[in-house]
């Protein structure tokens, strides 16, 4: 999700992944794939920094998550089965 700017000055966010192209007429148009379309404050190279920075975030964050050691099993999360029978 990236932040932009209505002209009237109102934040939003938008779901980057829905972007289907961004015109800039001098204002910028964020269309959406569904023809919807936002005219914002934003230049047309801060909306791509901020789809970059955004993606960028969620690989580095995936990268993390993947390489993170699992931890010693939860009884919580155990299945029933296993907690019935009073295993560990």
């Amino acid at each position: 999700m990236i932040t932009l700017t209505r002209l009237s000055g109102q934040a939003f966010v938008l779901n980057s992944d829905l972007i289907e192209r961004v015109d800039s007429t001098p204002d910028s148009v964020v269309t959406l794939v569904d023809g919807k379309k936002y005219v914002v404050k934003e230049s047309l190279t801060e909306i791509i920094d901020a789809v970059r920075e955004y993606r960028s975030t969620l690989i580095a964050v995936t990268s993390m998550i993947a390489e993170k050691p699992p931890q010693s099993p939860d009884r919580r999360l155990a299945p029933v089965s296993t907690i019935e029978r009073g295993e560990d």
